[in-house]
């Protein structure tokens, strides 16, 4: 189970990628409406991305999941979602009805306009499997040699190839299998909108309980942009904006919670702080709790207490699901382009049903949450914010005492480079892979501003510091490029494994790897390179790649230099 989570984590990153540019583009959509600016190029700006959202998933999924971010995924991903979405559109048997009694002038426009709207509403489950399936080819074939003759097309190059022979099977799957397809989808869409009150709770304490191992994105894609069909626009969120009436059940629930109930938390949490500690702990949980009522960012205030009373969490969890019911009941339908927050609650107050309800539901909810954490937190004498035995560290206060900044104190805090085997990102927290979990320091991470660690598996680490997360990672990247190589640790030692300086005829980085072409293989000496630090050496009849992850940056630039 551990290693399935672990697998995992690299799809709920992936998957915030294109979701990052949707608050954008309901911004713009709803600022172009007649109701508000009236902007008709501003308007139709932001439907583009709506419209759109399969391609941009196809890009983002594959550009997250590769191992390095690299922009040639992408491509493999555009590729293969391009080949999928045509090749299947041309197999597709349009009804007779749909092109019965028009003009043979009209018939090809009718078909190809029932094609284009039978492949809208499966434009975002294809532009996820079309994201997976180019990142993890990248993973697997962007180093792969083929002969000299086809050297051209080998490495990168062979990325979009290979993804577009996939989109073409894909196709076939679509193309041949759309009324299956298609009709599992439609009942799927049915029996969750058909659960009605009781699919709206499991769908609230699920999201909850999920954020856990951080694979609550998941459930979110499916309910944001699959649960539905509203003129042949999929999904909650895409619905909400399409203008369907009876879309924003799976949204509505998480404004009374995250607006109201969770800020409640906080000042629960500072009343309940020692005396001569609600100074110290005021700043951080007033800002935890305005990013949460403006925003409906909330991990940060739920990571304060979800370790510390698993109890309380779970009656939270109950609470999302119990508010998704009641607004449902109520006939409340509000919706969000990022989050249940103020700004999102605000743009879209005239494309709501009954929002002003939220004002007496979220009341209720405030003083709900407030009341229960204040008993709680007594009764339990748990060790809230301002409430530990030994003083804390100031509030989300970086300290960056360690030289190189605040991104060198991570990793120093993470075990070092020599531990960091990848670092990723997403909303609210890192996501890691290190090599052993016993050499993080726990307290120094959250000296540093870290609201929670999760760790989904034995080399899997989450660190959740809230939106200022994606900054610290490129800030930890930035880190490990400059740390020093762990082992002997200079270039005269590389160059001593690898046969001496005069073996050394080239020096290239290629991902996490160093690829060198040597005179004479013999003169590798492969237990000395991984004493230096390498993670693994193959040897090649040119040469060898040396497997060094993060630091292989470094390791190229030093060997080049010396060499």
């Amino acid at each position: 189970m551990k290693a399935l989570l672990e697998r995992l984590q690299p799809l709920g990153r992936a998957l915030m990628l294109p979701i990052a540019v949707l608050p954008a583009a309901a911004l713009l959509l709803r600022l172009g409406q007649p109701d508000l600016l009236d902007i008709a190029f501003m308007s139709a700006a932001g439907d583009a991305v709506f419209s759109n959202l399969g391609l941009l998933f196809a890009i983002g999924v594959a550009v997250g999941f590769a191992r390095d971010g690299n922009g040639a995924a992408g491509l493999a991903g555009v590729v293969c979602f391009l080949i999928a979405t045509e090749g299947a559109k041309a197999l597709l048997v349009v009804p007779p009805e749909v092109v019965a009694g028009l003009p043979e002038t009209a018939v090809a426009l009718a078909e190809a306009a029932w094609r284009d709207g039978a492949l809208a509403r499966l434009s975002v489950p294809i532009g996820i499997i079309s994201g997976l399936i180019a990142g993890d080819f990248y993973n697997r074939f962007s180093t792969l040699k083929l002969p000299e003759y086809l050297a051209f097309f080998a490495g990168r190059r062979f990325v979009p190839i290979v993804s577009g022979v996939a989109g073409l099977a894909l196709a076939a799957i679509i193309g041949f299998g759309f009324s299956g397809i298609s009709g599992a989808m439609d009942g799927f869409s049915r029996a969750i909108v058909g659960s009605g009150e009781v699919g709206l709770f499991l769908y609230g304490v699920l999201n909850r309980l999920l954020i856990v191992t951080g694979l609550h994105h998941i459930l979110n894609n499916i309910a944001w942009f699959v649960i539905g069909d509203y003129q042949g626009v999929t999904g909650d969120l895409r619905r909400f904006f399409a203008g369907d009436p009876e879309a924003g059940a799976f949204m509505s629930g998480f404004f009374p919670v995250m607006m109201f109930g969770l800020p409640a938390a906080c000042l629960a949490m500072y009343h309940a702080a020692k005396p001569e500690r609600k100074k110290a702990v005021g700043g951080m949980l007033m800002s935890l709790a305005l990013t949460a009522f403006l925003t409906g960012v909330t991990e940060p205030i739920e990571f304060t207490f979800m370790f510390l009373a698993p109890v309380l969490y779970a009656v939270h969890t109950v609470l999302t699901g119990a508010a998704m019911v009641i607004m449902s009941l109520l006939d409340v339908k509000l919706g969000f382009g990022f989050s249940a927050g103020l700004f999102d609650y605000v743009l879209n107050f005239n494309q709501s049903t009954r929002p002003l309800m939220l004002i007496p539901v979220g009341l209720v909810y405030f003083a709900l949450y407030y009341g229960l954490f204040r008993l709680v937190i007594r009764w339990m004498d748990l060790k809230t914010p301002g409430r530990e035995d030994e003083p804390m560290a100031a509030s989300g206060a970086v300290q960056t005492t360690t030289s190189g900044g605040r991104g060198a104190a991570y990793l120093a805090a993470l075990g070092g480079a020599a531990n960091v085997e990848s670092v990723d990102a997403c909303t609210t927290r890192l996501r890691l892979i290190l090599n052993d979990q016993s050499a993080v320091d726990e307290a120094g991470l959250k000296a540093l501003g870290a609201r929670g660690l999760v760790r989904p598996s034995d080399r899997a680490l989450q660190v959740v510091l809230g939106p200022i997360a994606d900054q610290v990672a490129d800030e930890i990247r930035a880190a490990l490029t400059a740390a020093p190589v762990a082992g002997a640790g200079n270039a005269d030692d590389w160059l001593a494994a690898l046969g001496g300086r005069s073996n050394v005829l080239s020096v290239e980085r290629r991902d996490g790897r160093v690829l060198l072409r040597l005179k004479a293989v013999s003169g590798l000496d492969v237990a000395a390179l991984k004493a230096l630090g390498a993670r693994g050496v193959a040897v090649t009849t040119v040469g060898a790649h040396l497997i060094l992850g993060p630091r292989a940056e470094a390791v190229a630039r030093d060997l080049a230099a010396a060499s």
